[in-house]
């Protein structure tokens, strides 16, 4: 899922022995036409709790917003100033958990592993599954695009489509 995937991509799609002998139209069929979601297992947890534990490190309250996306532009900038002292995968990885864990917390979603057309990788789903959001897919794009400032408008947005009942 994305650049920054931390799953296989190939695991979804069951390849033939041949690659030359699969055509597009194969490969396709072989792929799910609306996410797939699984629960989480031991090591997902673990990788979940890592991150949350790196964000907290680095200052970060997940409950708050401002908090979440001001340490990220901040981790940007330093790492963008020079690309030894961070490394990317590292702050997408921790940052994309700790809007995971804000929207797991604040809405109507869970963590699951989900597979999609783009392969497997952390996400959260609503109780009907209509809905998936993959986090490291939302902080690996705006990487790319150099952009900072989006992370308290995004994730708000996200919260308010699905809000928690109390």
């Amino acid at each position: 899922m994305g650049l920054f995937s931390r799953k296989d991509k190939e695991a979804v799609v069951d390849t033939a022995s041949d690659a030359a002998d699969v055509d597009d139209d194969d490969l396709s069929a072989a792929l799910p036409e609306r996410p797939i979601a699984r629960p989480l297992e031991d090591v997902d947890r673990a990788r979940i709790a890592a991150g949350i534990e790196a964000a907290k490190a680095a200052g970060v309250d997940i409950d708050d917003l401002a908090s979440i996306g001001s340490h990220y532009d901040d981790a940007y900038r330093r790492a963008s100033a020079d690309p030894g002292a961070l490394s990317p995968d590292s702050v997408v990885e921790t940052y994309a958990i700790a809007i995971g864990e804000h929207l797991a917390r604040h809405s109507a979603r869970e963590w699951a592993v989900v597979t999609d057309v783009f392969g497997t990788d952390l996400g959260l789903v609503a109780a009907r599954a209509d809905t998936v959001i993959v986090p490291h897919n939302l902080v690996g794009a705006r990487w790319m695009r150099r952009e900072t400032g989006w992370i308290p408008g995004v994730v708000a947005h996200l919260v308010g489509l699905r809000p928690r009942r109390t």
